[in-house]
């Protein structure tokens, strides 16, 4: 169900944007931080969910919630002259690169006991 909602939502993201006006300089950092911490919280989704423990409420005030603080740093930044919207980037993409190895792991393991399974079944047909 989880994953049906995701595809869908690529996919409606996707004809968004085509069809959608381009995005103007001024405000491109602040989208692009934002896309970054909400791609954050989807890894975090399918791995919550792949454990079984996927909370939809979390996900959503995590999915809005990290990409308004990572606009609010960008924001904070730029009145400083601090470029601050670098260490959400790294923290995001850090947990992004975490979350996809560990679903990548978990894919493996299933597909390493699919193959291990009809290994045990030839073996126990050839034994017969």
């Amino acid at each position: 169900m989880i994953l049906i909602a995701i595809i869908i939502g690529c996919i409606i993201g996707a004809v968004i944007g085509v069809f959608a006006p381009m995005v103007s300089y001024t405000y491109s950092g602040y989208l692009a931080i934002a896309i970054i911490a909400a791609l954050d919280s989807v890894f975090g989704g399918i791995v919550a969910t792949l454990k079984k423990n996927f909370n939809l409420t979390i996900f959503v005030t995590g999915f809005f919630g990290n990409a308004i603080l990572a606009i609010l740093l960008t924001i904070l930044g730029e009145k400083l002259n601090v470029d601050i919207y670098l260490a959400a980037i790294v923290v995001f993409v850090g947990r992004m690169f975490t979350n996809l190895a560990i679903i990548r792991r978990y894919y493996v393991d299933v597909v390493m006991k699919k193959i291990e399974e009809k290994k045990s079944k030839k073996k126990v047909e050839n034994e017969k």
